[in-house]
């Protein structure tokens, strides 16, 4: 699944950063590296952006942009 579809509370492991040239790179920048955890916050009213906790900030990310994220449900600790 994509970061955009990842439900609210739930973390999530990147697997891919995907995009092309400059957009890639800034998502790497903001630190949504492979093998990351993640966990979506919040959605504003209308559904974009989306508020992300990540390596202990807040980071707001377009949908268009998380979109190019590969993510993987985790299981809660003690739940495999």
């Amino acid at each position: 699944m994509t970061l955009d579809q990842l439900p609210i509370g739930k973390p999530g492991k990147i697997t891919a950063v995907k995009g092309e040239g400059a957009l890639r790179g800034r998502l790497l920048d903001m630190g949504l590296i492979p093998r990351t955890t993640v966990v979506v916050r919040k959605v504003a009213p209308m559904g974009d952006p989306i508020e992300l906790n990540l390596r202990g900030y807040e980071l707001t990310l377009r949908l268009d942009d998380a979109k190019e994220i590969v993510v993987e449900a985790e299981q809660p600790a003690g739940k495999e």
